[in-house]
């Protein structure tokens, strides 16, 4: 006999109750405000007074899975069908459907939640209770909610072997695959942890991973960061007030010791059946099973979480996939990075990014957040950032430094056209090393950064790839892209693929080699380069070498860099997190503009990566083939990749190319590459010229428009010169939050 008892609430601290609490300590100890709930879950026990309260469709597992947790934690077990339901009505679940029909069933069945109370207890719902949102409230009061996540076929496998015929909705023209669909959306509701389920997973593996997941719902101190510079001695004796959460590093961005925040313990990973499981789901779905296992709920809960992620995908890309993979010839395939609202790959974690920033940061503070672009980065920040709420706005602002005569007519034309009331462009008499480099700098100026704390209440953050958080949403769409594979038919899942990558500052590689180590099975990443190919020399010979280097301006501008900051996080990783070894040789790079890595680690690197570069006209040469024998355009960057792919890949397995950006922001480039002879130098002239060709993918929606609106515009430029730099910053902060 399961036991139902009555229960005073434990009296705990409420996230409200913390506001105050929030704003003094903010003051002391920036880290303070990412503690303050997971001092509370790690001083509890697995259940203690709240209850595991499991939740799913019907055929989920819910019962079984609830009586071995039971037994494992040794508590009382409530079966919310048997055990209250029945009891309650005194008759079985089906007959009091059939007798009340269905809208009538969730009432009576949400009236009897309602009454129900229990403490210490592991509680399997009906699959129909999460649909009556005053009952879970009730329940969720003093719970824990773990969302059995399974698969709508395997779902539907299940109920149809077992001839369940209790399904609450089931009535003649509406199918079961339909029920199951619709009831997804209060499910993810309510959950606080989800626990993915795949095909014929045992009830024990379930269990476990059950208890798994309620153990790091409640102790966040394992998921803390560390700097890429520091040493394992300092990590051993940090004191828990010196500890950086998930919170903590989005808005801090650069480590003090002018490191990059990387995972104490690395990247969650995920088993085979777990990716199987997210074949049959749309984007979205994956981006926020992804991130939910890589941002604990103490720092964005699920349900927040879910919010900022429709948010930023729901309807700013004019692609229904998000992120679609094309065939393009042969094993080539194009991954489509440039279906956001500024054409390129950075819109997917720009877009995003803003809105985890604005739930991190405490609202005592204000912040300006300071950018370095070489093109795309610059529109699609700006773009980002102008979609938060207004109050956010007044407290959140932006400064975009780009190289003035370093990117594109159309890159400046939208980074222009993007400022807003809190959000303006620079243009450096520089190259974007130099931007890149004088913001790590001011980051780690600690009477400058001091100084504006103190005297006009101002924070400074980092949206580059520098930050954390925007390294995250680029996981996703590499493992999307496999699962795209896996679902078209193309692979099973297992098979290896290879993808090639145009890469610059190295966060978009950096990505696909994460997404390597949580499982998704990337055979090799290829890094393609253009005529500035320190980095494929690199990879080559483990010889990282600047002395006498000069930046070459190319027709793939988001390519024209010579340090790219994220291979420091790549070393990292590969060097077992040696923070000495890292602080060595980018110290060497700085002081001697050169370092070679140790004969271990390069066969380390070169068992992941590959490398090649292509010449300007190589670049040209491919865009024109490409356009005469299928139709379709390249842009610059991705026609570096393809010229790489082609002379690297041994065609044994498919490849993903990344299309890093829409062909239209490089018009003239394009134009060139299409032969035509004379190109008119207005921006909007050229869009037009291209159209015409009605060549795939169709002019890009998004840039057309704004060119359309803004013209050429007006925006400042600055001296290369850290002093200069400094007084923008200062200026800008009085002129908006003063």
């Amino acid at each position: 006999m399961f036991h139902i008892f009555q229960y005073q609430p434990l009296r705990l601290v409420t996230q409200n109750s913390l506001s105050s609490m929030c704003l003094k300590l903010m003051l002391s100890r920036p880290v303070a405000f990412a503690q303050i709930w997971k001092s509370w879950f790690s001083s509890h026990s697995l259940l203690g007074k709240k209850n595991i309260i499991l939740m799913g469709p019907p055929g989920a597992g819910k019962t079984t899975v609830g009586r071995i947790v039971g037994q494992k934690l040794d508590c009382p077990v409530i079966d919310i069908d048997d055990d209250v339901l029945e009891t309650t009505w005194n008759m079985s679940v089906s007959e009091k459907l059939q007798d009340v029909g269905y809208e009538e069933f969730l009432e009576e069945e949400g009236k009897a939640l309602l009454k129900f109370s229990a403490s210490g207890s592991v509680i399997s719902l009906s699959g129909s209770n999460p649909m009556h949102a005053a009952g879970m409230q009730h329940v969720k009061k003093n719970g824990i909610v773990v969302y059995l996540d399974v698969p709508t076929t395997v779902i539907m496998s299940r109920l149809k072997s077992k001839q369940m015929e209790r399904i609450v909705g089931v009535s003649p023209g509406i199918s079961l695959k339909d029920i199951l669909q619709f009831r997804k959306q209060f499910y993810k509701r309510w959950f606080d942890i989800r626990v993915l389920c795949g095909g014929d997973i045992a009830a024990e593996v379930v269990a476990e991973k059950v208890l798994d997941a309620v153990k790091r719902y409640q102790d966040s101190e394992l998921e803390t960061f560390i700097s890429t510079r520091s040493s394992r001695s300092e990590r051993s004796t940090e004191e828990d007030s010196h500890k950086l959460y998930f919170s903590d590093v989005v808005t801090q961005g650069l480590a003090l010791d002018g490191g990059l925040f990387v995972p104490g313990r690395g990247l969650p990973k995920f088993t085979a059946e777990e990716w199987q499981g997210l074949i049959e789901a749309p984007y979205v779905e994956r981006a926020q099973v992804i991130l939910e296992r890589c941002i604990h709920p103490a720092d964005i809960p699920a349900s927040k979480l879910a919010e900022i992620i429709e948010t930023a995908y729901g309807e700013n890309f004019s692609c229904s996939k998000i992120a679609p993979v094309r065939h393009l010839a042969g094993n080539q395939f194009l991954l489509e990075l440039f279906h956001g609202p500024t054409a390129s790959f950075k819109d997917f974690a720009l877009q995003l990014v803003p809105h985890l920033f604005a739930y991190c940061i405490p609202r005592s503070c204000n912040y300006l957040i300071l950018v370095a672009t070489s093109g795309d980065t610059g529109s699609a920040v700006l773009d980002g950032f102008s979609r938060l709420h207004d109050t956010d706005k007044q407290r959140i602002a932006l400064v975009n430094f780009f190289p003035e005569d370093g990117v594109s007519p159309i890159q400046k034309s939208q980074m222009i056209g993007y400022q807003k009331e809190n959000a303006w462009s620079v243009g450096v008499k520089s190259d974007f090393d130099f931007c890149q480099t004088a913001i790590k700098q001011i980051f780690t100026n600690s009477d400058f950064t001091g100084f504006l704390t103190v005297e006009y209440g101002t924070a400074l953050a980092a949206a580059n790839s520098i930050n954390w958080a925007r390294l995250l949403p680029q996981i996703v769409y590499h493992a999307s892209a496999y699962l795209d594979l896996v679902h078209q038919g193309i692979i099973s899942f297992g098979s290896p693929i290879d993808i090639c990558i145009p890469t610059g500052n190295f966060g978009n590689m950096l990505a696909a080699l994460y997404a390597k180590t949580m499982g998704i099975p990337i055979r090799k990443c290829i890094s393609a380069s253009n005529e500035n190919n320190v980095l494929t020399n690199f990879i080559r010979t483990g010889v990282y070498d600047l002395r006498g280097r000069k930046l070459i301006s190319t027709f793939s501008p988001a390519v024209d860099i010579l340090k790219p900051s994220n291979l420091e996080r790549y070393l990292h990783l590969i060097a077992n997190e040696d923070g000495q070894l890292v602080t060595q040789l980018f110290n060497q790079l700085e002081n001697q503009d050169h370092f070679q890595l140790q004969k271990d680690l390069l066969g380390k690197l070169q068992q992941d990566l590959v490398a090649g570069w292509c010449s300007d006209e190589d670049c040209l040469a491919a865009i024109h083939s490409v356009y005469s024998t299928t139709g379709y355009i390249l842009d610059t960057h991705t026609a570096v990749a393809k010229v790489v792919a082609d002379r690297l890949q041994d065609r044994t397995c498919p490849i993903i190319i990344s299309s890093t950006a829409h062909y239209s922001k490089f018009a003239p480039a394009i134009l060139r590459a299409l032969r035509i002879a004379e190109i008119n130098q207005n921006p909007l002239s050229q869009l037009h010229l291209l159209s015409s060709y009605s060549a795939l993918p169709p002019i890009h929606w998004g840039l057309l428009e704004t060119l359309k609106k803004t013209g050429n515009g007006d925006h400042q430029v600055c001296a290369a010169d850290m002093s200069a730099l400094m007084s923008h910053i200062e200026t800008l902060i009085q002129n908006h939050f003063m």
